[in-house]
């Protein structure tokens, strides 16, 4: 039989937490002998606000070093950054080519960031669920 697949993503917006390891990477670890998975570093993602490149750069290796260690075996996943795969971007513009802007301005996302990043309300913000 088929394994299903699992996709998920972790924004390196800093270190990962106690609330992090429990409540989805210790999974991950269990998961990863019965499903086909892939794991992303989603730093296109933490793009939204506004970031020091080279602080991101060393908190997006600092989160591929930490799934590593928490046992995510590169050899049963693929495990990527999220920049490196350019069909990423490209499905985005085609998924922003299909979204209506009603369904977008009642994502409560970016209500909420927009109010705290106030000096930075950019269109991927506004754009990040798509």
């Amino acid at each position: 039989m088929e394994k299903k697949t699992i996709f998920s993503a972790v924004q390196p917006s800093g270190v990962v937490t106690l609330g992090n390891y429990l409540g989805a990477i210790r999974n991950w670890s269990a998961l990863q002998e019965e499903y086909h998975c892939l794991y992303a570093v989603a730093d296109l993602h933490a793009l939204t606000v506004r970031q020091d490149p080279q602080e991101l750069r060393d908190r997006c290796i600092r989160l591929m070093a930490q799934y590593l260690a928490c046992g995510l075996d590169p050899e049963k996943n693929i495990i990527f950054f999220q920049s490196h795969v350019s069909g990423h971007a490209e499905l985005g513009w085609i998924l922003n080519c299909y979204t209506y802007m009603g369904e977008m301005s009642r994502m409560t996302q970016f209500k909420d960031k927009s109010q705290k990043h106030a000096d930075n309300v950019n269109v991927g913000l506004f754009d990040y669920p798509v």
